[in-house]
């Protein structure tokens, strides 16, 4: 052990230190502690956030979506062209939708709903993920067709799994000249994944029954792509813009949902500078707390480079002092923000009104670099900190600091 860390000891564990000191020391690194978990904290929700949002729309969407210019619809004619995508390396597998504007009725209320046609293969994970009730099935072996809703829907509608409810389409263009198409469907599953606006909105058929609800025939509304890694969504859907040409255009789910989007970076951007002013003002907690222990240690300060001792190790005794707080301020810090994460994924006691932040609890994202990129940042405004009050105990000259003493 080098003679500044002996002496750095001998300090922390000295039992002279009056209560004052002690008390400010104590401050100092709970601030640290404090700051370094709000920080912690608040990054795992962000990315919590943008996590839950993605996997949400992905789920009512997809990655990418391709649609055509000139008419609303794609005919059998289009599909061919789509054999194209597949080729990209990026692109996990293409389907086909139908959508539109469509009324759901059972026996105790009617219901203005979206309804999407899709192919029962289509890899919807978030609604497969989110059924409370029945299960992801479209099987018709009994003869009828398979309905799946949101559980807020249902609630309004006062329908359960099994019920019978009536789809009723209307075309927008002819709304007078046209009669409405009506189905009726069994309710196969009911999903929450508590965003309240889609649970409300979106109910899923096989493709070929809302072709015929819709009066499409062969065509559909467009084509879902779902990709590998969609850290290069931008770049596939660039790809795939290139290789279907006009009339044809994809746009990719940040596209879509641009306002969601804007709002979670709106949310992400105040949260480094106001818990970064917290981390900060614990630092000059700790620069307090080693000028008061400079003025405390004035006379042993004296003797030390009486004995010998030169500037640069008295130096480092304060630095290593200010470090220590630090040290122990953020290994408690990421203690109890793991405690804390690890309640909130576990037991949820933290809820959010769906409706407005379109999920029924705080959402957590536990990554491990967050937790070392805060510690570093900590760490490094620990050591900034220590320099003043060490520069200054390393000034004092030998008598004079015995004297004052």
């Amino acid at each position: 052990m080098s003679f500044e860390l002996y002496i750095t000891k001998r300090y922390i564990k000295s039992t002279k230190i009056t209560g004052f000191i002690s008390f400010i020391t104590l401050i100092a690194t709970i601030g640290i502690m404090l700051g370094t978990s709000a920080l912690i904290i608040a990054l795992s929700i962000s990315n919590g956030f943008e996590k839950e949002l993605k996997e949400k729309v992905i789920g009512f969407t997809s990655h990418i979506q391709v649609s055509k210019f000139d008419v609303r619809y794609f005919d059998k004619d289009d599909w061919a062209s789509f054999e194209k995508i597949k080729t990209i390396p990026n692109v996990k597998f293409v389907s086909p939708f139908a959508g539109r504007e469509a009324m759901i009725r059972s026996n105790y209320a009617i219901e203005g709903v979206y309804l999407k046609g899709i192919l029962p293969e289509y890899d919807f994970s978030i609604i497969k993920k989110s059924i409370v009730e029945g299960k992801y099935d479209f099987d018709e072996s009994d003869g009828t067709p398979k309905i799946i809703i949101g559980k807020k829907l249902a609630n309004k509608i006062g329908v359960e799994l099994g019920d019978k409810v009536v789809i009723l389409a209307i075309d927008p263009d002819n709304p007078y000249l046209t009669s409405p198409k009506v189905e009726q469907f069994k309710v196969s599953g009911i999903y929450e994944t508590g965003m309240a606006e889609y649970d409300d909105i979106f109910v899923y058929v096989r493709l070929n029954h809302a072709q015929y609800l819709l009066d499409l025939g062969n065509k559909v509304s467009g084509f879902d792509v779902m990709v590998k890694n969609v850290d290069y969504l931008d770049e596939t859907a660039l790809l795939i813009q290139d290789k279907l040409g006009y009339p044809y255009y994809a746009r990719t789910m940040y596209q879509m949902y641009r306002n969601l989007f804007a709002w979670l970076e709106l949310q992400k951007k105040p949260v480094p500078i106001v818990l970064g002013l917290i981390i900060i003002v614990a630092v000059f907690n700790i620069i307090g707390t080693l000028l008061m222990m400079v003025l405390e240690k004035t006379k042993e300060i004296g003797i030390l480079k009486s004995m010998g001792a030169n500037s640069k190790s008295i130096m480092k005794i304060f630095v290593f002092q200010g470090l220590f707080i630090g040290i122990a301020g953020t290994i408690l810090g990421n203690i109890l923000a793991y405690v804390l994460c690890s309640i909130q994924l576990k037991y949820k006691p933290l809820s959010l009104p769906e409706d407005i932040y379109l999920m029924s609890s705080v959402p957590i994202l536990l990554q491990l670099e967050n937790f070392i990129l805060v510690s570093i940042v900590t760490l490094l405004l620990c050591f900034f900190a220590t320099l003043i009050p060490s520069y200054i105990a390393s000034r004092i000259e030998p008598v004079e600091a015995i004297r004052f003493a």
